[in-house]
């Protein structure tokens, strides 16, 4: 079947609710790369929306998993403990931004952690109702549904919705009124604090805190627009669950596993959650995500109250070691630091450009885990986007408002780091010269 039949055929009888960048039928990847079934080369700063974050078809990751297809493929983990399981909990337990999270649940995809995740809050506090963060995104499974607040698209004419949901603003300062009118006061660095007002004053009206089981946060808004907490943020949250009770949830489905240059992006805050969700980047492409916790809460649930039956696959946590292993191995966070203040640094000169600076409203993130918000009423992030397409590069839009989204592998070279700067430079330089 020639490659127009391919995406024709896909097109025919793939779902229509499934939305995409391109019509590309991808045949392979490597490192930074990946390939067309027509020979073409695209330079991949997606990493799959997060996940292959040691790059495509990483080495050692692909060796471990040949390596278990070849020993046990499904060891079901309601039948028996499997090896690859226990040794990668015994991988990641060094890596917890805090001891006490000590004790897993492995599952496949991030909405069904998160999923896992509000079994495990409902049942350890024996109350109901969650609160979510305006611009958040949780998954796109009926519960995880209710839970995503970044776009309507996600949860529009699906209803009735789970219950129980509240949601209250995240601190997104160069989107708050108070932060326009302050004259420079309040930023992303002195934050006004009125997300913690409003959190208190929901707490007050409307989901009382005997009824509110957790609180569910993204330290860094993935879909929302990646939109790092600024300081002091999460730590008001966590005194406020401490006072009433409340479990503290953060999803790190995106930010986990050195994205934001730390293993855990909870870590620049030094905040403790009750609960931590991972998934994408765990096993670099392989179906894995799970969550953690600790012990005393997660002995609360019964034997059979949890599982399901590719929970955990063996093949997914052998690649899940090798994942953990090359973090140590091959100094990836000090990539991380490198490569992402040589990307934030020519973002960051776009914007100060005369010739560029009045496309881009702002330039934010954390690591590898970087936006461009542009200014709005434009379509700047979608034609930026288009141009860098034009010069055999990926890269994503994200959030309600005008934002470009970099999220290249962590172990992306200088060389390739370089390329992929030249790109968006000239993307950006030639919408510009197009106004």
């Amino acid at each position: 079947m020639s490659v127009s039949k391919l995406a024709q055929f896909g097109t025919a009888h793939i779902a229509r609710g499934i939305g995409r960048l391109s019509a590309e039928v991808l045949e392979s990847g490597a490192g930074s790369y990946v390939t067309t079934t027509e020979g073409r080369k695209l330079l991949d700063f997606t990493s799959g929306i997060g996940v292959t974050n040691l790059g495509h078809c990483h080495p050692a990751v692909t060796k471990a998993a040949q390596a278990q297809v070849g020993k046990l493929v499904h060891g079901q983990v309601n039948i028996a403990f499997q090896k690859p399981y226990i040794n990668l909990i015994e991988s990641l337990l060094p890596l917890m931004p805090h001891p006490s999270l000590d004790t897993f649940f492995f599952w496949n995809s991030g909405s069904e952690a998160v999923e896992a995740a509000v079994k495990l809050a409902r049942h350890a506090t024996k109350k109901q109702n969650i609160i979510v963060m305006q611009g958040s995104y949780h998954g796109r499974t009926f519960g995880t549904m209710a839970m995503t607040r970044s776009k309507t698209v996600y949860g529009e004419n699906y209803a009735p919705l789970m219950p129980g949901v509240f949601s209250v603003p995240f601190p997104y300062c160069k989107q708050c009124s108070i932060a326009k009118h302050s004259d420079g006061r309040y930023n992303p660095e002195n934050c006004c604090m009125d997300p913690v007002l409003q959190l208190e004053l929901l707490l007050k009206r409307e989901t009382a805190p005997s009824d509110t089981a957790a609180i569910f946060i993204e330290p860094v808004l993935g879909e929302g627009g990646y939109v790092p907490a600024p300081p002091g943020y999460l730590a008001r949250v966590r005194e406020i669950c401490d006072k009433h009770n409340i479990l503290l949830v953060a999803d790190e489905v995106q930010s986990g596993f050195g994205r934001t240059g730390k293993m855990f992006a909870m870590e620049h805050w030094d905040v403790r959650p009750d609960i931590l969700i991972m998934a994408k980047g765990i096993a670099n492409g392989f179906p894995l995500s799970g969550i953690v916790s600790r012990k005393e809460l997660m002995d609360l649930q019964k034997p059979g109250s949890m599982g399901g039956t590719y929970a955990g696959n063996a093949v997914s946590c052998a690649a899940g070691i090798a994942v953990a292993k090359a973090f140590q191995d091959e100094k990836i966070l000090e990539n991380v630091d490198a490569r992402g203040a040589e990307l934030r640094g020519m973002l960051e000169a776009a914007k100060e450009d005369p010739k560029t600076g009045k496309m881009i409203y702002d330039v934010r993130g954390l690591g590898l885990m970087l936006a461009l918000e542009c200014t709005p009423g434009k379509g700047y992030a979608a034609k930026i986007q288009a141009k860098c397409m034009e010069k055999d590069m990926l890269v994503l839009t994200t959030s309600i408002y005008d934002t470009l989204r970099f999220i290249p592998p962590l172990n992306i070279t200088k060389e390739d780091m370089a390329k992929g700067c030249q790109i968006i430079e000239e993307a950006i330089m030639e919408v510009a010269e197009g106004e």
